[in-house]
């Protein structure tokens, strides 16, 4: 039997009904407020091509007008769009409105203690951080490690990028003005040598996973910069139907290329390299002496490139497979990288003993080698280090 009191009053009913109103329309209004800042949040994960969204904005702009502008955004004189004099006034002030100066951001920037080694960690247009490495080279110039995806899918156990995965693609734009950004920099340190002389695609991503924009990217460095074909490498884990593509597009650029080979043994290679399969060396070998057919040249060589893992591919016999396999190919150069330490990563940094046995194995056979001098490592810049869980 229930109780009087407990049987809820008329004027409760009602404020318990007014009360539910003002929950339902705060409700409503939190709703339509989420449902805008979700629409400000995906607006600003729009990354727009910088050339696309110039004419969208000037249509009946002739297209002199962007190989003007495309000449200008290189020129390290020029910080933004109204110090490009060239242009029409109406034209730069617009731009100034509409399209950002440069399409990533400093976060911070680290230098090492020799100097010879800076690391940017720089955030594009929506908001994601990725990184790229300025270093000094033997002509007393620098050469910059670009980064051509924000992670990585290719998953090697030895490398800091792959443990993250693949969050997305950088565009053109982002790839491009990682040179512009290094440019940029020197200026501002005029005690610095001025120069940047090479480009090397071995940041962080597999740049042949992202082809049109690595592309793209190079076509302008190309045509608006001083760099040469042979002045850009290319570093690729090896995707075989891509290098393919390589092979017969006729808009590819000449480019160099390295390929991360790291060990002759299939079996080896698959634990390393978790993309490999049991065909990739065959393959690679077969693939490899049509790209020297096409593009080889005294200037022109293959570069493998080799990491040195402590008794897991630096013994005398992976030596010999290497070296065999070169051989089977020839015109290829190999370049051995002792491994610079990661978290997480169950690996140890070869010996200078099983280094240098390496060495003499490789050239015994008739092979070119070098030795990767290591940079950056106390910044965590060096080879395999990009994007670590803390920053140094």
């Amino acid at each position: 039997m229930v109780r009087f009191s407990e049987v809820p009053q008329m004027n409760e009913i009602s404020k318990t009904r007014q009360c539910s109103h003002m929950i339902s329309s705060q409700k409503l209004q939190n709703s339509s407020e989420n449902a805008e800042q979700s629409m400000k949040a995906y607006q600003k994960k729009i990354r727009r091509n910088r050339k696309k969204h110039f004419f969208e904005l000037f249509q009946n702009e002739p297209e002199f007008r962007w190989k003007q502008i495309e000449q200008a955004i290189f020129k390290k004189k020029y910080y933004g769009w109204k110090d490009i004099t060239t242009l029409p006034k109406h034209i730069t002030a617009e731009l100034e409105k509409k399209i950002p100066w440069m399409s990533i951001e400093p976060v911070k920037i680290f230098e090492s203690e020799r100097k010879d080694t800076y690391k940017a960690i720089l955030k594009t247009e929506n908001g994601e951080e990725f990184e790229s490495v300025l270093m000094k080279n033997k002509r007393d110039q620098w050469s910059i490690c670009v980064s051509s995806q924000i992670g990585c899918a290719m998953g090697c156990r030895f490398c800091a990028t792959g443990k993250i995965g693949l969050k997305q693609n950088l565009t053109s734009d982002e790839i491009m003005d990682q040179y512009r950004f290094w440019n940029t920099f020197l200026l501002k340190h005029p005690n610095l040598p001025q120069r940047i002389s090479n480009v090397v695609f071995m940041g962080m991503g597999e740049p042949l996973a992202n082809y049109e924009n690595v592309k793209t990217t190079i076509q302008t460095w190309l045509n608006v910069t001083d760099l040469g074909n042979t002045r850009i490498t290319v570093s690729t884990v090896g995707l075989l139907p891509i290098l393919d593509q390589l092979l017969k597009d006729p808009q590819w650029p000449d480019v160099k290329l390295a390929i991360s080979l790291h060990s002759a043994d299939s079996k080896t290679r698959q634990e390393i390299v978790p993309t490999s399969m049991q065909q990739f060396l065959p393959k690679l070998e077969e693939w490899a002496k049509k790209y020297l057919q096409k593009h080889g040249n005294k200037r022109h060589h293959l570069t493998f490139e080799y990491v040195m893992l402590r008794d897991v591919n630096d013994t005398l016999k992976n030596a010999i497979l290497l070296a065999n396999f070169a051989r089977s190919i020839d015109n290829v150069k190999i370049n051995l990288i002792p491994y610079n330490f990661i978290d997480d990563a169950p690996y140890q940094k070869s010996t200078n003993e099983s280094i240098n046995r390496f060495v003499r194995v490789l050239e015994k056979n008739g092979i070119t080698v070098t030795v990767r001098k290591t940079m950056g490592d106390d910044i965590a810049a060096a080879c395999g280090q990009l994007i670590q869980k803390k920053y140094p």
